[in-house]
């Protein structure tokens, strides 16, 4: 795929998106998450990429929704779509979700439908994908004991780019790496002539570093599941919710994340505790040892009553001997004892080995003194041996850890994505239960094309058959502020060009808003609130929303200019127009009108005009317009009673003609008043017979 061919990617966008791993799997797919992870793409603009590389995927010129209020409509059901999904991933996947005039995407985007159809919203599932987030990259991690060492520029640009997390050293010979292992802890020549080699300290020969990244910097992937591990551990609770089928081994990606710590250290390792806690606690263990001696020395010397001849006196004197020739001869065993104490405490605060306790052993001499004070050099040289087996066993266990992490780093993204894209199926399965909806049939047209996995529907129509336009039983509208449950259903049928008449609030209005919602999500791929839909593909929707008041001259030669390119080029359209008589006085309308209707019959469109001058305009009509309409019942308590569903070829009633024929009614059951009833219902009768 082309990226700068997409609409609204430019060369800057291009180059960004070019840094993904799968630019054109991220694209095909609609992977808003993984598109959001090129460099300066925030989450919505990721989403109307992705919208556009389906749309050039299907050579579709996205222009389905032809007007205000068609867009208007699309808008509110993406809405209830979105408020129905609990990750923001698929809140702005849904979005790729849009009313296409490609059959192509149009089933793609079913099978996508219809596998979510399949789903059983649950709220374990719901609750588990409440934690589920895209994965990204961490921060830039930086490694700054360890380098990597090289005589040759170009290894070093290749070595800068390839490991970001390490200080690249152009050297020039053994000397050189000597003189970088007195400054990192580690160093990793990547040159084959350095083989052999033998320098002072940690000084590694790696000339296939660039074949083993994880060897070589094992914080790397460390890094990517410790970022990402609280949504790696959700996106296993969805995988075990809803019983999917894992791409990865999900015990062993638990097992890994466990040993992980929130650092991206390594987590679990008993001994590597030990060491790390013995370093943590190493001088205060030793001045609690100190202080241990002391007090045992101290109450020795307490109890203890020492005498000494003046001949013993004058012989310590001549010999220049102090309190500690004093103490070796008169508390020899005091203090050994003491100091038995010291280094018992010493070996048990830190818990140390026996190798390690034989050095911890020489931090206090044999020598009697007083008080009990340890050696420096030794502790030195205990910390020093602490860290280095500490810094040892971090970096066997790191390597251990990541090598592990690492084969499974390509099956956690898939586990995130696929946790994620469930959301997407369950906020259409969720849509789908709220609205009682169904998929809609298509009837292609031959010429249509066909593609794996479509609808089953026919393939052209019988010679001389009525084509369908848009037939809906059971339907509901979900633009209504109403439960479904509370709204009436409405059957309806729509072949070729027609009039719907019917009384003021009668559901005309609500009507079309039920046929652009089923047409919409029909063409969307999505399942539609009816019981049954079939329709035709449409090319684009046309949906002219009620004018409120006439328009000035401006206006009103700017909405004729509209439907006169509608009526010269709108064979596959679907046009939707709600009392366009309201845009200029009545007789004038009616024309315009009937001139409209007679051009889209001839262009073998569809279309529904609601209208009160239904009669004026099929007179004026060239053409049989056939006229629908939502009849009225009557009147109940001052209150409509409605039959919702349109009837076919009926000129339905008005409002006004129902309340005269209430009050003929009343005049003739004596219900007026005795001195003018009976002229009252004359008057009655004599109104209703205009409405004939």
């Amino acid at each position: 795929m082309e990226l700068e061919a997409i609409t609204g990617v430019g060369e800057k966008t291009a180059r960004a998106l070019a840094e993904l791993d799968d630019p054109e799997r991220a694209l095909r797919e609609g992977d808003v998450a993984a598109i959001a992870r090129a460099p300066g793409i925030p989450p919505g603009r990721a989403a109307r990429i992705a919208r556009a590389a389906i749309r050039a995927e299907h050579d579709d010129p996205g222009d389905f929704l032809a007007t205000d209020r068609a867009r208007e409509i699309h808008r509110e059901l993406l809405v209830l779509l979105q408020e129905r999904a609990v990750t923001d991933y698929a809140a702005r996947r849904l979005e790729t979700f849009y009313p296409s005039g490609r059959r192509s995407r149009i089933e793609e985007a079913r099978a996508v439908a219809e596998a979510a159809l399949e789903r059983e919203p649950d709220p374990a599932v719901a609750d588990a994908l409440g934690a589920v987030r895209p994965v990204s990259e961490p921060g830039d991690v930086r490694v700054r004991e360890r380098c990597l060492a090289t005589t040759d520029a170009e290894r070093y640009s290749r070595a800068r780019e390839a490991f970001p997390e390490l200080s690249v050293e152009v050297v020039e010979d053994a000397r050189g790496l000597a003189e970088l292992a007195r400054g990192y802890a580690t160093v990793i020549a990547i040159d084959e002539r350095f083989a052999g080699v033998d320098v002072e300290g940690d000084v590694r020969v790696r000339p296939d570093a660039f074949d083993d990244p994880v060897e070589v910097v094992p914080e790397r992937p460390l890094a990517f599941f410790s970022h990402n591990r609280e949504t790696l551990r959700a996106a296993v609770a969805v995988h075990r919710a809803a019983d999917l089928e894992a791409p990865c081994d999900l015990d062993a990606l638990e097992r890994g994340l466990e040993r992980l710590g929130a650092d991206g250290a390594v987590a679990g390792d008993d001994e590597l505790d030990r060491l790390e806690a013995a370093l943590d606690e190493l001088d205060a263990a030793v001045a609690t040892a100190e202080s241990v001696a002391n007090d045992r020395l101290r109450e020795a010397i307490q109890a203890r009553d020492v005498t000494i001849e003046g001949a013993d006196l004058l012989s310590l004197v001549e010999r220049g001997a102090g309190v500690d020739s004093l103490l070796s001869r008169e508390l020899a065993d005091e203090y050994a004892a003491a100091v038995d104490a010291a280094r018992e405490h010493l070996v048990d605060a830190l818990d140390l080995d026996a190798g390690e306790a034989e050095v911890a052993a020489r931090a206090f001499g044999d020598e009697p003194a007083f008080p009990v004070a340890h050696d420096d050099d030794v502790i030195s040289r205990l910390r020093e041996e602490l860290r280095t087996e500490r810094d040892r066993r971090a970096a066997e266990r790191k390597r251990e850890l990541a090598a592990d992490l690492a084969e499974l780093r390509e099956g956690a993204d898939a586990l995130v994505r696929r946790a994620l894209e469930l959301d997407v199926e369950l906020a259409i399965a969720r849509f789908a239960a709220d609205f009682d909806c169904a998929m809609p049939t298509f009837r292609w047209e031959a010429g249509d094309g066909s593609t794996a996995g479509g609808t089953g529907a026919d393939e052209g129509e019988p010679a001389g058959a009525e084509r369908v336009g848009v037939a809906i039983e059971g339907g509901r509208s979900p633009l209504l502020d109403e439960p479904p449950e509370r709204i009436d259903p409405v059957d309806y049928a729509v072949t070729g060009v027609r009039l719907l008449s019917g009384v003021n609030s009668g559901g005309k209005t609500s009507t079309l808003d039920l046929v652009a919602s089923v047409v919409v999500l029909a063409h969307m791929g999505l399942p539609v609130p009816a019981e049954r839909v079939e329709l035709r593909r449409f090319e684009d929707l046309h949906y002219h929303a009620k004018t409120q008041g006439t328009l000035d001259a401006g206006a009103f030669e700017a909405t004729v200019r509209q439907f006169a390119d509608l009526a010269t080029g709108g064979a596959g359209s679907l046009v939707l127009v709600d009392e366009l008589e309201s845009i200029t006085e009545p007789g004038a309308s009616a024309k315009i009108i009937a001139g409209i209707l007679e051009a889209l019959t001839e262009r073998d469109a569809t279309a529904v005009f609601v209208s009160h001058l239904a009669g004026e305009i099929g007179e004026m009509a060239a053409h049989d317009v056939p006229v629908d309409g939502i009849e009225a019942v009557g009147l109940v308590d001052g209150e409509l009673e409605v039959n919702r569903s349109p009837v076919a070829n009926h000129l339905a009633r008005s409002t006004p003609e129902l309340i005269v024929e209430k009050l003929a009614g009343e005049a003739d059951g004596g219900a007026v008043s005795a001195d003018g009833g009976a002229d009252a219902g004359g008057f009655y009768e004599r109104l209703l017979e205009k409405f004939e």
